[in-house]
């Protein structure tokens, strides 16, 4: 099963003081914006995204399709195909994709401790 490039989505109180923690740690904006409250930030190839006021607590994130530049790969699993091999392995799904869709969707599991997992694809 290929899941894609792997973030950490933090759930932060404040953008602005966020941002300027994480960049001081190295990190750079790759995507998002101030104005949506959230942005995507990399160091080397690790990823994280911090957002404010979207969900709550910290979640693992999957995106199928993408590189860690949030470049188009060729060979990926789309998340309708994740989903039903999670759901036969008998992984119940706190959101599930729409099978009768094509293009970009998303999942959401937890794993066994509660931590949210999300797999979320943008094309």
């Amino acid at each position: 099963m290929k899941l894609g490039v792997f973030s950490l989505s933090l759930s932060v109180k404040d953008l602005t003081k966020s941002k300027e923690f994480y960049e001081k740690l190295g990190f750079e904006k790759m995507g998002g914006d101030m104005s949506s409250n959230y942005l995507i930030m990399k160091n080397g190839s690790t990823i994280i995204g911090i957002f404010q006021a979207m969900f709550d607590g910290n979640m693992l994130t999957f995106n199928p399709g993408w590189d860690e530049n949030a470049k188009n790969i060729d060979a990926f699993d789309d998340v309708r195909k994740i989903q039903k091999k999670l759901k036969s392995e008998g992984i119940t799904l706190e959101k599930e994709a729409d099978e009768s869709t094509s293009g970009p969707e998303h999942i959401f599991l937890k794993d066994p401790d509660g931590n949210m997992i999300l797999i979320d694809q943008h094309r």
